[in-house]
């Protein structure tokens, strides 16, 4: 499903200051194809396409996909509705597009060069001649400036508000110019301007922004919204006169001539879907389902492929979010026990059939996970930020990070539990008249929000080793409509939180963990994380001058988020596993970072002899 995360995870390919390749050079401003992050880009400014497409793939065909849930709209950037998947990386089309091989390289799409004033308080954007909505008519600066503007009012969601909220204005210098001017000097607002989905000041014809919900898009993109029936099906049609066919960052891309989502209630069904024909590829989450579904005559016959692809993406986190905002998860000691009881080895072992691995940071498989004992830099910023905020900074920072709570000899599940009630009694609960009770005898009892079913599997044995503390814990599966508006409000006492990985964090972090974001009604702050030494270091990471320093910082910030015990720590695995249709193809080189959502449906093509899988 595609919601305003799925932007914000577009947001995290980070724009910087123009490097040349191998020197920078800081006094100078030029105007480019790309701009990089920390470092030079890869490809040259006459480069032909991507290294991980096929640029001769045939296209025709159609790729059924499968989406969960249902929809209620066909604009992304309103908060109200469920949005159709596919629509922002089908039909919208930003003034720049990420390189899937390199950690934080740009290059430009609608705008064809982009130019940091010298006092870096602008952004000058000349848009691509050739770029056409899908009417026919140019992408003119007028468009980008409308797009923004609407963006940035309160009929659209409020993430687009927190995302750009020292751009100053946006500014027609001519039809094809566009300046975007900002309040301060902040490098993550550079990056994330350049994110700006573009869309013709046409749609909706003059209707209120958030009127505007199932008016087909007019928009740049490679698809037209064909055909849909709500909360069942939604049909893209390849649009013949696509202006960016020959782009080099779309040149081997979009090459199926119809792309259908299918919406599914539930796993079981969609696996069904997949048997019958009715869709043609999964992306598969649940280690059961991929060791015990993904078998049988249809794979044994070829006419389903099974396979891994291994990918370097950052892993974020995934965990049991506490929700702060309830009284109940305010004291760190109750947050800590709580951890406790989560006995992985035993989930891993039994559930999950050893796919997975512990996620110990907010950062996993990243060079930003703190490890051990702060090194000197580290160390640099606790002593600065503990100058300014005393022991708001608690003394174990500066000491060896704890990793999460195993049950591997010599640790055992009975010492954890022991350690949890230990602390729980210190926050003044204890056992007695046969529950975990407080001073005045209420018992701890909460609810975990669940959005499917296949996260009882994990709900469920959490469940049972909180009950042997006296703790009751039930949890409830809710619809997808009613599971978004609860989220969107902070409505659940305990949550499935996650946050996508970045090699590069900055700006998205506000919407996770600041202070302002905590009762903004659609932020992804879950555990309603607000610290005000962690909106510092916020602060410093988007303004962090050179990959080191912000290496540091979010290294420090991790320690932070991790002694705040906000979530009980999940699990992560480094491939994508997929089920697919015999009849696709994919590249034979493979992106470094990507998700298999995008990486299928935009870079896949149909075999037209069905037989070789690669090319």
């Amino acid at each position: 499903m595609i919601c305003l995360r799925r932007f914000a995870t577009l947001l995290r390919m980070k724009w910087v200051l123009l490097m040349l390749p191998g020197m920078l050079c800081p006094q100078t401003v030029f105007a480019a194809h790309a701009i990089a992050l920390y470092g030079g880009y890869k490809y040259p400014a006459n480069f032909r396409h991507f290294d991980y497409v096929n640029p001769d793939a045939p296209q025709g065909g159609e790729l059924l996909a499968s989406s969960m849930g249902n929809f209620e709209k066909l604009n992304p950037f309103i908060l109200k509705g469920l949005v159709a998947d596919g629509l922002q990386y089908l039909v919208f089309e930003t003034l720049a597009v990420p390189s899937w091989d390199e950690p934080d390289t740009m290059y430009g799409l609608l705008a064809e060069d982009i130019q940091l004033a010298p006092d870096e308080l602008s952004m000058t954007f000349r848009l691509n001649p050739a770029a056409r909505f899908s009417n026919g008519d140019p992408v003119t600066a007028y468009d980008v400036k409308y797009s923004f503007d609407q963006l940035m009012s309160k009929q659209a969601a409020p993430i687009y508000r927190q995302y750009w909220a020292d751009v100053k204005q946006v500014v027609v210098v001519d039809d094809s110019t566009v300046r975007a001017e900002f309040k301060r000097k902040n490098r993550e607002l550079r990056m994330s301007i350049c994110q700006l989905p573009v869309f013709s000041h046409k749609w909706g014809k003059g209707k209120p922004f958030d009127q505007i919900s199932q008016d087909l898009p007019l928009a740049s993109g490679p698809y037209v919204v064909e055909s849909f029936d709500l909360g069942k099906r939604i049909t893209y049609r390849r649009n013949p006169a696509y202006w960016g066919n020959e782009h080099p960052t779309r040149k081997g891309m979009f090459n199926f001539e119809r792309i259908t989502y299918r919406y599914y209630k539930d796993t079981l069904g969609r696996m069904e879907g997949l048997k019958a024909g009715e869709i043609d590829l999964i992306q598969e989450n649940s280690s059961k389902n991929w060791a015990r579904s993904h078998q049988g005559r249809r794979w044994d016959q070829g006419e389903l492929v099974k396979a891994t692809f291994p990918h370097q993406n950052g892993a974020g986190w995934q965990g049991f979010g506490m929700n702060l905002r309830r009284p109940l998860f305010q004291d760190k000691r109750v947050r800590e026990a709580l951890g406790l009881a989560m006995d992985f080895e035993w989930m891993n072992r039994q559930l999950f059939f050893n796919l997975y691995a512990r996620s110990p940071s907010y950062f996993t498989n990243t060079e930003m996970a703190a490890k051990g004992k702060p090194d000197e830099q580290e160390s640099k910023v606790l002593r600065e930020l503990r100058k300014r905020f005393g022991d708001k900074v608690p003394g174990e920072a500066f000491e060896s990070i704890p990793e999460p709570p195993s049950t591997l000899p010599p640790h055992s599940l009975r010492e954890n539990l022991r350690h949890a009630r230990m602390l729980l009694a210190e926050a003044g609960w204890t056992y007695r008249d046969g529950a975990l009770r407080n001073a005045k005898g209420e018992p701890f009892r909460f609810e975990m929000m669940l959005e499917d079913r296949m996260q009882e599997r994990a709900s469920a044995p959490y469940a049972r080793n909180l009950e042997k503390l006296g703790i009751e814990m039930n949890y409830r599966i809710y619809d997808a409509s009613l599971y978004q508006r609860k989220s969107e409000n902070f409505d659940y006492d305990m949550v499935w939180a996650l946050m996508p990985g970045s090699q590069s964090p900055g700006n998205e972090l506000f919407s996770y963990f600041s202070s302002v974001s905590r009762d903004q009604p659609g932020s992804d702050n879950a555990m309603g994380v607000s610290d005000p030494v962690v909106d510092a270091l916020l602060a410093r990471i988007v303004q962090a001058e050179k990959r080191g320093e912000l290496v540091t910082l979010v290294r420090v910030l991790d320690r932070l988020l991790r002694l705040g015990y906000y979530i009980v720590p999940h699990f992560y695995s480094n491939v994508h596993r997929v089920s697919y249709r015999h009849t696709l193809a994919y590249p034979k080189v493979l992106p470094r970072f990507y998700r298999i959502e995008e990486w299928s449906v935009m870079t896949w093509w149909m075999k037209p002899d069905g037989k070789e899988n690669k090319s």
